[in-house]
């Protein structure tokens, strides 16, 4: 496992997805603690896929990939999996200490953007937690995915970047409302007690299952 962290969460990595949040938590502008799921869930989403497409292609550029081949199937994808869980967990640390700077450096309002809004400030964590930890699992695994598919990191950032794009827009909200990836993001603020978003969170989780089902096949063709 020391090993697999090595690998997986060099220096590099580490300090500059602490620095993200820092910058984040300074230069997006919040009025109300309701605001910071949304300021975190889509930057979040591009951290975790940078921070993700090279699990696999870093023995392929890193010349071990022949090496690799040697290793029982199974033992390959146990590291992969290894090396994505540790990478995401270290990105939902991240998504927690970004939510803490927010406070930090803005201080803003916690009584709520609903007009009768009684909703406690642990409460609004726990669901942007929740949130997070989705939205981290489900792009780090399709970034990872089609790195794999077509053996560069490139292709995979760029594919997620392009779908982040369709997605996280006005045009992504109208066209999948509740089902859209984002749907945290799209929530009605206004109104605490309408959870219809988790539908698009759902949605993340049932692709995100055939995404890691899809990806022992993947790796066993493409190496």
């Amino acid at each position: 496992m020391t090993c697999e962290m090595k690998i997986s969460l060099p220096f590099r990595k580490q300090a500059y997805a602490i620095c993200f949040a820092v910058i984040l938590s300074l230069v997006r502008g919040v009025s109300y603690s309701d605001e910071i799921g949304i300021a975190l869930e889509a930057p979040m989403a591009v951290l975790a896929f940078t921070f993700c497409a090279d699990t696999y292609t870093q023995e392929i550029t890193g010349r071990r990939s022949e090496v690799w081949r040697l290793c029982p199937m199974k033992k390959r994808m146990h590291s992969i999996y290894r090396r994505l869980a540790i990478q995401e967990i270290y990105l939902l640390a991240v998504a927690v200490l970004g939510y803490g700077l927010f406070f930090l450096f803005q201080n803003p309002r916690t009584d709520g953007m609903a007009w009768s809004s009684s909703e406690s400030e642990i409460c609004r964590f726990l669901v942007y937690f929740a949130a997070a930890f989705v939205t981290v699992g489900f792009w780090g695994l399709l970034s990872n995915l089609l790195s794999c598919l077509f053996r560069n990191m490139w292709v995979g950032i760029g594919g997620c970047m392009t779908l982040w794009l369709i997605t996280n827009s006005s045009v992504g909200d109208e066209t999948f409302g509740v089902w859209n990836l984002f749907s945290y993001t799209f929530r009605n603020l206004e109104d605490n007690g309408d959870f219809s978003w988790i539908c698009g969170k759902m949605a993340c989780i049932c692709i995100g299952i055939m995404v890691a089902a899809a990806l022992p096949k993947i790796i066993e063709k493409r190496g």
